[in-house]
This record gives C-alpha cells, sequence and structure tokens, in this order.
C-alpha cells in the first residue's frame, strides 16, 4: 500500500502487510482489553469517526443508518477526524477497522470514502 491508500480492515483480524497505520474507528474500544493491550487490535483509537452512540442503538446495515452516518461525519467534530485522516493517508498508507464481520453492514466502507472523497 503506498501513500494515497486508504483501506478497510476488520479489529481482531491478523494485521496484513501494506496496512500502514491501523485506526480502530469504534465507539467503544474492546471490552476487557487494557489500554495497552489496544495495540494487538490497532495501531490508535479514534473514535470520533465512528457512528454515534444513539446512530449506533438505531438498525445498522439499512440505507437510513448509512445515510444518518454521512451526516454525521459532515458534521464537526467528525468532519475534523476524516479531514485528519485524509491528511494522514496523503502521506502514508492508512486502514480504518471495526468489528464487524460483514463489512456491507458496517461503516468501515462508508468512512473509507469519506476520507477518500476528503483528499480530493
Amino acid at each position: 500500500m503506498r501513500p494515497g491508500m486508504v483501506r478497510a480492515f476488520r479489529i481482531g483480524d491478523k494485521p496484513k502487510r501494506g496496512e500502514g497505520l491501523r485506526v480502530g474507528t469504534t465507539r467503544y474500544p474492546p471490552r476487557g482489553v487494557s489500554k495497552s493491550g489496544r495495540k494487538k487490535f490497532f495501531d490508535v483509537w479514534f473514535p470520533v469517526v465512528a457512528p454515534s452512540a444513539k446512530l449506533l442503538r438505531s438498525k445498522r446495515g439499512t440505507k437510513a443508518f448509512f445515510d444518518a452516518y454521512r451526516r454525521e461525519l459532515e458534521r464537526p467534530p467528525a468532519s475534523h477526524g476524516v479531514a485528519l485522516l485524509a491528511a494522514l493517508a496523503a502521506v502514508t498508507p492508512i486502514s480504518v477497522g471495526c468489528y464487524c464481520a460483514d463489512e456491507t453492514v458496517c461503516h468501515r466502507g462508508i468512512l473509507c470514502t469519506a476520507i477518500r472523497e476528503a483528499m480530493e
């Protein structure tokens, strides 16, 4: 992976070569894992770009969920977080992660797209 590249990963999966900086983008950290133990899951935890707690209580994976999440990413502080991730991705590869096994019902695909768009 080269600078300008953004990809997604599943938290808990073994890191893959070339993933770059692994950013945990979940609202909540791994349960039962100490702060020092989180390094096994991701390099940095950045919940500012995660779906809000209120949104997480809604039906995930639906069009309404994804539309609401896109709107959240357009407003501060999430919009500032997206801008920061885009600036990082411009100089080093990054990967954004979540726990969801099925990426089609997860926010990380939407987040990757938002970061790529912010790089343009």
